[in-house]
Formats: structure tokens, sequence, C-alpha cells
């Protein structure tokens, strides 16, 4: 019996394509550098679906546009059951209430450092 891959909910905005606070609901910046490659590898351990706020339609075109769509199994702007998140703007809760509450005041996204 083959093993069932293990989901990631991956972010399309500052993680897969060039999104740096410029956001326009009808334009999808370009495809970051090393993205492409980064999802052909995670794709043959994982199944990975995109976690967008963005239209899904558009999302969909934009991943088709890029040739992305063999390493995506859906589109989707619901917290769903998976293994793991990645996103630009998430902290992680380690258990520690003080811990996160600094984390949140002191967070910065990684392109506005």
């Amino acid at each position: 019996m083959a093993e069932r891959k293990k989901t990631i909910l991956l972010d399309l905005d500052g993680v897969i394509n060039t999104y740096n606070r410029d956001y326009n609901p009808d334009y999808i910046p370009p495809l970051r550098t090393g993205a492409r490659q980064f999802l052909e590898k995670l794709s043959q351990k994982y199944k990975i679906k995109l976690f967008t706020t963005r239209n899904k339609m558009l999302a969909s075109m934009w991943l088709l546009e890029n040739n992305l769509n063999e390493f995506i199994s859906d589109v989707t702007n619901t917290k769903e059951l998976c293994w793991l998140f990645v996103d630009d703007r998430c902290v992680c809760f380690n258990g520690n209430y003080n811990e996160l509450f600094e984390d949140i005041e002191s967070f910065k996204v990684w392109y506005g450092k």
C-alpha cells in the first residue's frame, strides 16, 4: 500500500510570488525565483494546497500560466486539515502566552525587515 502524503497549506502572496505589500485584487505578482524548484521538490513528498484569500479562479489561472498546476492539488481559502501551514505572516505558538504576545508585538514580515 502506498504511503499517503501529508498535506501542506502553502500561502501564495509573499511565499510563492513576489508580493511585497502592494496588494491589487486583480493582479498576482510574478513567481519568486526558486519557487518552481521548491514546489517540485516539495510535491515529491507532500500534497500541496495553495492557501490564499485571493479569488480562486484568478489564483488557479496564475498557477496554469506559471506551469505550477502539476505541483498544486487545490486552491483554498479555508483552513483545512493539514500537517503544516507555510505563510509569510505567521507566528508559531510554543505553549507560552507571554512569549506569544511578545512575538506578536515584535513581528515583522520578512520583506519588511
